[in-house]
């Protein structure tokens, strides 16, 4: 069984992770995943894809078809057309329904997964300290913050080990990002923040100084 340490760590990475790319990154990262499934919503995918091309299709051969000059050729294109637009509208329309109810279902299950989970870890485990400090360790005000609000003194409550986990994990984020963009060549700080750093030229034979004039 997993530690609650290790749960509680996760949980922090998760909602990290959620946080820095977007619940709509995760979202349709979800709804991608799941259109690679057997599912009849990839079906009517792959269908919808079918009958667009095929609206298109018809729409410039009743273009390129006079009404005039060839009114049956024209009025067959246009009924094939009409009846391939109502359907792919039609079908649109359930796909679209059907993804705005997987959207709400998934964000539903991101909160129970992360958030809700995280309180319900803070209730449970409230009273039950995540491992003790060493004896007289530190002082005894320390101790008792180290344990808010519920787990015994000298012991660290899983509040102050969450809150540990977030900022070691966001310290590690920044420390990545920063690193990232040294190795791009990025200025991440001051006023020149994403502009490329450029070393400027040595003038040569003089150490950047320039000519003393007589």
């Amino acid at each position: 069984m997993i530690s609650v340490l290790l749960l509680v760590f996760l949980l922090q990475l998760t909602i990290h992770l959620i946080n820095t790319f977007g619940a709509q990154a995760v979202s349709e990262l979800l709804w991608t995943l799941y259109t690679y499934l057997p599912t009849p919503q990839s079906a009517s995918l792959a269908s919808g894809s079918k009958l667009k091309a095929d609206v298109v299709r018809l729409h410039r051969e009743m273009k390129a078809t006079s009404a005039q000059d060839d009114f049956a050729k024209w009025a067959r294109i246009r009924r094939d057309h009409d009846r391939a637009k109502d359907k792919y509208d039609k079908q649109s329309t359930d796909l679209q329904s059907f993804r705005t109810n997987f959207d709400r279902a998934t964000s539903l299950l991101r909160w129970a997964g992360t958030q809700g989970l995280q309180f319900l870890c803070n209730f449970w485990f409230s009273k039950q300290p995540m491992f003790w400090l060493p004896a007289n360790m530190v002082p005894y005000p320390v101790e008792w913050l180290m344990s808010f609000p519920r787990a015994p003194v000298g012991g660290v409550s899983i509040n102050v080990w969450a809150a540990a986990c977030a900022g070691a994990i966001a310290l590690v984020s920044e420390g990545v990002r920063a690193g990232w963009a040294l190795r791009e060549g990025k200025v991440v700080e001051g006023t020149n923040r994403g502009e490329r750093i450029e070393m400027e030229p040595m003038l040569a034979g003089g150490g950047g100084k320039g000519k003393k004039e007589l």
